[in-house]
């Protein structure tokens, strides 16, 4: 496993403060089960307890709190034990997204552009303890949105899923392809990161 993560990069990890819910980590095992089965979830548990974090993603509650480092941990783990691309990672996000029946029932009742860009910010509030995502800009006609992420200094690769779980919350709206690349945040007096989501006419 040493090979896997290093020394430092553990120790970057367990730096990392805040909590985020657990539904983001049993998240990351159904992704894992529905790529790898069972025996992938049992090979990311045993990495997990191996870098210091020995959970049952089975057992976790999906509202309750657990430590942010811990979910970053899970990430990392998941592309580089099973060799996923960013693409794939993003890929997982978006999973995530679609299989999430909370978010489902939130959007059959307020499926609107509008909407998702007034109740976003609040809808992170009750995931994650730190951090706050911004509606930077919202164009309907021009069919794109740029999403801003504050005072979240986290490890590039944690930010995949994250594009891939934005990018499938809005093409369940817009009923079209989306896609979400990130660029450079236009506020730089703050620690932050843009993501562009675009859709297509028709």
């Amino acid at each position: 496993m040493e090979e896997i993560i290093s020394k430092q990069e553990l120790e970057e990890l367990k730096k990392i403060g805040g909590e985020v819910r657990g539904a983001a980590l049993k998240d990351d095992a159904r992704f894992i089960l529905k790529e790898k089965g069972n025996e992938g979830l049992k090979k990311l548990e045993e990495a997990m307890a191996k870098f210091g974090f020995p959970i049952k993603y089975k057992k976790l509650k999906e509202m309750g709190f657990y430590p942010l480092k811990a979910d970053v941990l899970s990430v990392l783990l998941i592309k580089r034990l099973f060799g996923f691309s960013d693409k794939e990672i993003q890929e997982m996000g978006k999973f995530e997204a679609q299989s999430s029946f909370v978010l489902r029932l939130f959007l059959k009742y307020f499926a609107s552009v509008e909407t998702i860009a007034q109740k976003g910010p609040g809808i992170w509030k009750k995931y994650y303890s730190r951090g706050n995502l911004k509606i930077a800009e919202l164009n309907k006609e021009k069919r794109y949105v740029v999403l801003r992420i504050e005072d979240f200094d986290l490890p590039s690769f944690y930010y995949q899923p994250l594009m891939g779980y934005f990018a499938g919350v809005l093409q369940m709206i817009v009923k079209k392809p989306v896609v979400c690349r990130e660029r450079e945040c236009a506020d730089s007096k703050i620690v932050c990161r843009e993501f562009l989501l675009e859709w297509q006419e028709g």
